[in-house]
């Protein structure tokens, strides 16, 4: 699947620019009201305030709303929208990655009409909104990260073999993919030079028009990966001189998440977001191959909060919302754990829904 990038620039045909993502920006902060004013700067802002906004908080900001109607008319004509700042009590959102969007619902508290009525804000990149919540400290420490975020360099991947090659981009809450470029022929096409020269034309003009950021990091198996980068050295020594190839044993997404397990012993991504929530879930997986100490499910990791044992607590952003891991993460911060929240949009994240969506590194065994 294609998803769109509301941050998608072209990039100059003879010369490759880096790209630094610009990061959520807070604009103000009442610690009297527990007001915070955002600024979104890019899509993974949008997932970071899909975890943070949470039923029952009230959202501020401008939108439309159709004008209400003063006249007399059986029949008067539709009213036309107008610019407004309301504000929501929140009943759910909805981050929608394909679209860059985030939808928020709820009911109408505070506005120049309509109050008590329905209505979603639609929140996509450049906009302005205002949260007011008691804010927990987990919370905070991701407003915190997602502001620090801005020195984070974008990179993109570039995954294929001798039929198709795949173009992704790093992002925050998982690997986002641009564009899927397929081979004019399969299997033994590359009997012939300008079939593979086609194909990977193909694949260079799709990198000219997408955010390749500080870093291309190709990778797949077997020699095409190795010919596509001699054919880069050839066309555009520039971009060449800023690729990052890995051999690994699948193309596509598989290769990717490969090369993220691995670490690659890059630090192009070894800091980004996923890569840690990649790392502690294998360390997780690891721990209980190997036997060492952990948790991982609400009743084990329970236990070992209430041994103080936990010293890093991971959980999945689909079950963050409940009240009973709210609890328990506010009692392993008291217990001077460490808590990550992991996304569910990449493959580490599933497999932490895998273990119930909660699972924890332990400081010593408790059984």
């Amino acid at each position: 699947m294609t998803l769109p990038l509301s941050a998608a620039r072209s990039i100059a045909t003879n010369k490759v620019r880096p790209l630094l993502p610009a990061s959520m920006r807070v604009l103000h902060r009442d610690p009297r009201t527990g007001e915070i004013k955002l600024r979104v700067e890019n899509a993974d802002d949008l997932w970071h305030l899909s975890n943070l906004v949470q039923p029952g908080d009230l959202v501020r900001a401008s939108t439309y709303r159709r004008e209400e109607s003063k006249t007399d008319k059986i029949r008067p004509e539709k009213a036309e929208k107008v610019r407004v700042t309301l504000t929501l009590r929140v009943e759910k959102t909805e981050f929608q990655a394909f679209t860059d969007r985030l939808r928020i619902s709820g009911v109408i508290v505070d506005a120049p009409q309509d109050l008590g009525r329905h209505h979603t804000l639609n929140v996509s990149v450049d906009d302005v909104l205002s949260i007011l919540k008691t804010w927990k400290r987990h919370e905070l420490q991701r407003i915190d990260e997602a502001v620090a975020a801005t020195q984070k360099p974008l990179v993109t991947f570039l995954s294929l073999d001798d039929e198709e090659a795949l173009v992704a981009q790093l992002r925050q809450y998982g690997v986002q993919e641009l564009a899927t470029i397929h081979a004019p022929g399969h299997g033994k096409m590359f009997d012939t030079g300008d079939a593979e020269t086609a194909y990977f034309e193909d694949i260079l003009g799709k990198l000219k028009t997408s955010p390749l950021g500080e870093a291309l990091v190709l990778v797949g198996p077997g020699f095409t990966r190795e010919s596509f980068l001699a054919f880069l050295q050839g066309r555009e020594p520039s971009l060449a001189a800023r690729v990052h190839s890995q051999g690994t044993s699948q193309p596509g997404m598989r290769g990717i998440q490969e090369a993220l397990r691995s670490g690659m012993g890059s630090k192009l991504f070894a800091d980004s977001r996923v890569a840690l929530e990649t790392q502690l879930v294998e360390k997780v997986l690891e721990a209980i191959a190997t036997n060492r100490p952990c948790a991982y499910g609400r009743k084990e990791v329970d236990a070992a909060i209430e041994a103080g044992a936990v010293e890093t607590l991971l959980v999945s952003d689909s079950v963050v919302r409940d009240l009973e891991i709210e609890r328990m993460m506010h009692r392993a911060e008291e217990a001077r754990g460490n808590v990550v929240l992991v996304s569910s949009h990449h493959e580490a994240g599933a497999k932490l829904e895998g273990l119930g969506g909660i699972a924890a590194l332990l400081r010593f065994p408790i059984r």
